[in-house]
């Protein structure tokens, strides 16, 4: 089953600012989680939060996204410098 990716509106903005070869890596990060919303190298993040979130690193950057398993929807929350995410 392959998932749907959307992508915070807030999220568009900052992505803008990203340089052009972190943006490449970002994308086929999110991309292959379309396929695989759990792959290697991903943690979900501890706390009460609902819903579940997880991370991922694409080099230096965190995509931060939660999956909403009912609807085959993975939502991208943030992505950051890993030294402000």
């Amino acid at each position: 089953m392959k998932y749907y990716i959307e992508i915070a509106e807030k999220i568009e903005k900052k992505f803008t600012k990203i340089p052009e070869k972190d943006k490449e890596r970002i994308i086929e990060v999110i991309d292959s989680l379309s396929e695989n919303p759990r792959p290697e190298g991903c943690k979900k993040l501890r706390g009460n939060l609902r819903p579940s979130l997880y991370r991922i690193r694409a080099g230096d950057y965190r995509i931060i996204y939660t999956i909403q398993e009912e609807v085959l929807l993975i939502l991208i929350v943030e992505i950051g410098h890993r030294k402000d995410v």
